[in-house]
């Protein structure tokens, strides 16, 4: 049985412990605010961008670019050329986020198995230690932190994307993140290259007259969609980042809180065994004051009945 100064150098301990995860959670909660506030200054600006966009698609049935699903491959025709693909995959810098980043790594290693070939631009530390622990390639050219997740640096990635993808590296691009629904963190796994013409205009609707007004385009329609789409893609990378780094975020408050709950337990805990071990203490000493009260009294006694005698 542990003594009393072991228990309460644990219960110090404990609460020292509890001081640094209470710390983080207040942290969390703050930088899940800011980067919400962040997001909700440019959302408007994307909002219009994917209308717009939508807008010129409901012009034509079927679009004739790079960025789009061609015929053939609708029909299957180009299944053999797309073995590889590109991934761009979110994690976190740190852990002590509960399964935040093992999700999107399990995730990430199912879609590796399915290609011949694939570039990792993976965005975090986490993701880049455990894919270089485990030897997988990845795109090391690429290199940005999840926290603090920029407008800017979401424009790099999508120029990074497209570049390779102009260039005939890979034909499928697919993006793996972190949703916040609600109070849950839901991995997703979205292709965003090649386009669907029809998946977009389902994501974004257009119900006023006006949308569906006339258009000129300079110098074609194709050069115009294919300018749109890297602020497209642009919009939808930062959107990911954001919502990536509130789940991270979440994820840490939801660790830390059970962190919080957890010491709570194990104080009450060490709190009632303390007070055990104290009182049992007390009693022991209290029996060897009374037994050496009694000898003394029993000594005395016999050294009387002898002085009698």
């Amino acid at each position: 049985m542990s003594g009393t100064k072991e228990i309460k150098d644990r219960i110090n301990s404990i609460k020292n412990t509890r001081k640094i995860t209470n710390a983080m959670y207040l942290i969390s909660t703050t930088k899940m605010r800011k980067a919400r506030n962040e997001y909700e200054k440019t959302k408007p600006f994307f909002d219009e961008i994917n209308q717009e966009f939508s807008r010129m698609l409901r012009r034509v049935d079927s679009v004739d670019s790079n960025y789009f699903y061609s015929d053939e491959e609708k029909a299957g025709e180009k299944g053999a050329a797309r073995n590889t693909c590109a991934i761009f995959v979110i994690t976190a810098d740190k852990g002590l986020a509960g399964s935040y980043n093992s999700n999107v790594i399990k995730e990430t290693e199912k879609l590796i198995a399915k290609y011949k070939k694939t570039y990792l631009f993976v965005m975090g530390e986490y993701g880049r230690n455990y894919f270089r622990k485990h030897k997988i390639e990845m795109v090391e050219s690429y290199n940005y932190p999840a926290m603090n997740p920029t407008l800017h640096i979401a424009r790099k990635t999508a120029t990074a994307i497209l570049n390779g993808y102009d260039d005939g590296m890979y034909r499928d691009v697919f993006i793996i993140y972190t949703n916040l629904s609600g109070i849950t963190e839901v991995v997703e796994r979205k292709r965003i290259l090649p386009l669907n013409r029809r998946r977009v205009l389902d994501r974004h609707m257009v119900s006023d007259v006006k949308n569906y007004e006339d258009f000129e385009f300079y110098p074609s329609f194709i050069d115009v969609i294919d300018n749109v789409v890297s602020m497209y893609l642009a919009g939808f990378i930062y959107g990911a980042m954001i919502d990536s780094y509130c789940s991270e975020q979440n994820a840490r408050m939801t660790a830390m809180n059970n962190a919080n709950e957890n010491a709570e337990e194990i104080l009450s805990e060490l709190s009632v065994e303390y007070n055990r071990v104290r009182q049992a203490a007390i009693t022991q000493e209290i029996t060897e004051i009374a037994a050496g009260a009694n000898a003394q009294k029993r000594k005395k006694t016999r050294k009387t009945g002898e002085a009698v005698s």
